[in-house]
C-alpha cells in the first residue's frame, strides 16, 4: 500500500546567477496538496490528495487510480504516535486497522543526499514566469532503493520525485496545489464506523522521500 509514485517535469536550466550551493531542507510541518503518480509502462497511475501533519505525526491519503487494469480507491490514515494505520472503506462503511511499525519520516531532503543542480520550471525571463527548484538524489539502503527528488528553493515544497526498486522499477510522482496549513483537522480522525475496528496484522512502510 504505497501512496507514493513520481512524474518527470520538463526543466529549463537556470541562470548561473545562483552561485550559492543549496543545502538539504525540511518541508513545512503542516501541508496539504494534490499529487499524480505513474509506474513503468503505464501499468499504474493514480491521482490523489494528501494531508501532512509533522507536529502530530499524522498523514492522510485519498487516492484514486488504476493498476493491472483494475481501478481502485484508497483512503489511508496513518497515526504514527499511536502506531496504527486505518484503511477506510466508505463503500462498505468499514475499516481495516493495522499496527504501524514504521517510525514517522518527515518530508525532507535527507542530509546525505547529493545535490544535482538548480533549475527553473518555466522561464527566468520575467517575474512570476518560473519556479526556482533544487534537485537531489540518493539511496535508501534498507529498501535497496534509489531516489531523485525536486523541491522549491524557497520553502522546500515538494515538486516531483522518482523512486526505484528492482521490484517496482521507476515510479514517478508530481505534486501540485500545495498549501501550508491544514484545511480540515478532522481528516486526522477516523470516521465513527472505525471505532470498533480491532488491530489485525501489521504493516511497515518503507521510507520514501516525499
Amino acid at each position: 500500500m504505497q501512496a507514493f509514485s513520481l512524474a518527470i517535469i520538463s526543466l529549463c536550466l537556470a541562470s548561473d546567477a545562483w552561485a550559492q550551493k543549496p543545502h538539504p531542507c525540511t518541508s513545512p510541518p503542516l501541508l496539504v496538496g494534490s499529487f499524480s503518480a505513474a509506474g513503468p509502462g503505464g501499468k499504474f497511475w493514480s491521482y490523489g490528495k494528501y494531508n501532512y501533519d509533522a507536529l502530530g505525526q499524522r498523514v492522510r491519503f485519498f487516492e484514486y487510480g488504476k493498476t493491472k487494469n483494475e481501478t481502485f480507491f484508497m483512503d489511508l490514515l496513518m497515526l504514527f504516535q499511536e502506531g496504527v494505520l486505518y484503511e477506510i472503506s466508505w463503500e462498505t462503511q468499514s475499516c481495516e486497522k493495522m499496527a504501524l511499525e514504521e517510525s514517522f519520516h518527515p518530508m525532507e531532503v535527507p542530509h546525505n543526499s547529493t545535490f544535482l543542480g538548480q533549475t527553473v520550471i518555466g522561464s527566468s525571463s520575467g517575474h512570476g514566469q518560473g519556479l526556482l527548484v533544487n534537485t537531489w538524489a540518493g539511496e535508501v539502503e534498507e529498501a535497496h532503493a534509489k531516489y531523485m527528488t525536486t523541491v522549491t528553493e524557497h520553502g522546500c515544497l515538494p515538486v516531483s520525485s522518482l523512486y526505484h526498486t528492482e521490484e517496482t522499477g521507476w515510479m514517478v510522482i508530481s505534486y501540485f496545489d500545495n498549501l501550508i496549513g491544514i484545511e480540515d483537522p478532522q481528516v486526522f480522525f477516523p470516521p465513527p464506523f472505525c471505532q470498533t475496528a480491532k488491530i489485525e496484522g501489521t504493516t511497515n512502510f518503507l521510507k520514501v522521500v516525499f
